[in-house]
């Protein structure tokens, strides 16, 4: 078990007395941690791969050194080649032995990338029903919050991570607009709607980086974990997600488009969804409404779709900005008559017009739309103002 000691010690390096890397501070992820550090509850961090969700681990780790023993935390990533023959059983074992930690002693336990292991739910409900821990785990995929079984359900708490916003892009590049310098925000602005927001993207401008995460999350995320044999169906089916972003996807179109049947690109899209690359919401109304229409999609980064499709309609860029700032709000889109109304939530009527306005159509549904508060966001400032 040498291997293994030394393997723990690796991902450990606190232990020793050493925190290699230095990280910028992502606060409102920050601040949830620590809300929810002293309840019983697993920490589930979900999102795209390579958004940050390791980093947030090991940042909120640095913090927790302040409070707690070195060798009360553990870490480790559990998509690791070096780590994959173990069991979680086994690596606690190991990790207790290592540090002589009886089963009273509370210990707090960071597995990375749990989506590719076995049972990992039950192995989390057992780890919460039988032992003195904090667990924080991360996941690339959904698939772990949609479980039937639901070991899960009643013990946990799930956070989803998001690229940069543009105040965090600022705080990345280390720029720092001066009030006297205001009409630089623009600019720098379109820089962030072509970039978007992933971190080491943001933090390198290395396009092959881009080109690296895409073939990633294509190949790990979903052909290899769901079988996808068709790889270059796979890509062209990404590519025309990204090109689609902000507007309404046709199933049918689509299956047209690749010559597939509409089940194959139901279940591709599902794919897509459950990798966090897009997200989709309904249409406004009745079920009946709401299951027949086309959804509309939007892309978890817009450097992602800049990049694939290439950095035109900024309109378009600009409304999947907006509609990441407001996600947590489940909002649906209107459209009546063939006219559309980009979001509707909270009783609240969103249009999101990148230095534009209503045409004369769009105008009178948006008067007369029965809603408490209507809101066009027609600019940078009507951005960061959504909270």
């Amino acid at each position: 078990m040498d291997s293994l000691k030394n393997e723990l010690s690796r991902f450990n390096p606190w232990w020793d007395g050493d925190f290699p890397g230095k990280f910028v501070q992502r606060p409102i992820y920050m601040d949830f941690f620590k809300k929810n550090l002293s309840n019983k509850d697993i920490i589930i961090l979900t999102g795209l791969r390579r958004v940050g969700k390791t980093s947030l681990l090991k940042m909120f780790i640095k913090s927790l050194l302040d409070e707690v023993k070195k060798e009360r935390i553990f870490y480790a990533s559990l998509d690791s080649i070096t780590l994959e023959k173990y069991s979680i059983a086994e690596l606690l074992n190991e990790y207790r032995k290592l540090h002589k930690i009886s089963l009273r002693e509370k210990i707090y336990l960071f597995f990375d990338e749990i989506t590719y292991r076995k049972n990992i739910s039950l192995e989390l409900k057992n780890l919460y029903d039988a032992e003195n821990v904090k667990l924080f785990v991360s996941s690339s995929s959904a698939t772990l919050l949609q479980e039937k079984n639901a070991y899960l359900t009643g013990r946990s708490r799930a956070l989803e991570i998001f690229p940069l916003d543009f105040n965090e892009y600022l705080i990345f590049k280390k720029i720092r607009i001066k009030k006297s310098e205001s009409y630089l925000t623009e600019s720098y602005f379109e820089d962030f709607m072509q970039s978007g927001g992933m971190p080491e993207y943001v933090l390198t401008n290395d396009v092959s980086y881009l080109d690296n995460l895409i073939d990633s999350i294509l190949y790990k995320d979903i052909a290899a974990f769901y079988g996808v044999r068709d790889l270059t169906l796979l890509k062209d089916f990404f590519r025309l997600l990204m090109e689609r972003a902000g507007k309404q996807l046709s199933i049918g179109k689509v299956s047209k488009v690749l010559n597939i049947s509409a089940d194959t690109v139901r279940r591709y899209l599902d794919y897509f969804q459950r990798t966090y690359l897009i997200f989709a919401i309904e249409r406004c109304g009745k079920l009946n409404e709401r299951l027949k229409a086309p959804k509309k999609i939007f892309a978890i980064d817009t450097g992602l779709k800049s990049y694939v499709s290439g950095f035109r309609d900024k309109g378009s860029l600009f409304e999947n900005l907006i509609f990441l700032k407001i996600k947590k709000y489940r909002p649906c889109y209107v459209y009546q008559n063939g006219i559309e109304i980009d979001f509707y939530f909270n009783e609240k009527l969103l249009e999101a017009k990148y230095f534009g306005e209503l045409n004369a159509k769009q105008k009178k549904l948006f008067d007369s739309f029965p809603a408490k508060e209507k809101i066009i966001v027609d600019s940078i400032s009507g951005y960061l103002k959504l909270k």
